[in-house]
């Protein structure tokens, strides 16, 4: 999947267009949900997600957000970021966009997120707060 704005930005879901350097040092080095992660982690999360990269005019990457699904019932949302000098542009949002029209064919009983500060970007491609979180419950990570 390709997908172009006006402007010249486009997302492709094509893993082997990745900067995995890049992606790696957003998420490990930025992302508060993520710093410390290992480099072997990123790789392994991408070979084992459906990878949205998001891309300039001149073919830099400068987003990503990746989604884990078996594509029938079930998908998250997760590692989405946008570079710094990229922010304030509606990128995110059209992110999350085309994360939500590439999954809708599939048509998922459910699709997750956990954001702590993106809430309104999210809120414009679809998402609600989950009805009843008292039903949520997290594993606690293998020792």
């Amino acid at each position: 999947m390709i997908t172009r704005r006006e402007d010249g930005y486009e997302v492709a879901t094509d893993p082997e267009r990745l900067d995995i350097d890049l992606v790696h040092h957003w998420l490990s080095t930025d992302a508060f949900w993520a710093l410390g992660r290992s480099r072997e982690t990123v790789e392994q999360s991408i070979r084992g997600s459906l990878n949205f990269g998001l891309y300039d005019g001149s073919g830099a990457q400068v987003a990503y957000a990746r989604v884990v699904t078996d594509l029938a019932t079930f998908a998250w949302l997760c590692d989405v970021y946008v570079a710094p000098t990229h922010r304030g542009k509606g990128l995110g949002t059209w992110l999350a966009a085309a994360v939500r029209d590439h999954l809708a064919p599939y048509k998922l009983k459910r699709t997750l997120l956990s954001t702590l500060d993106a809430h309104e970007v999210y809120a414009k491609v679809g998402f609600i707060p989950f009805p009843d979180p008292q039903h949520l419950m997290i594993m606690k990570p293998a020792q």
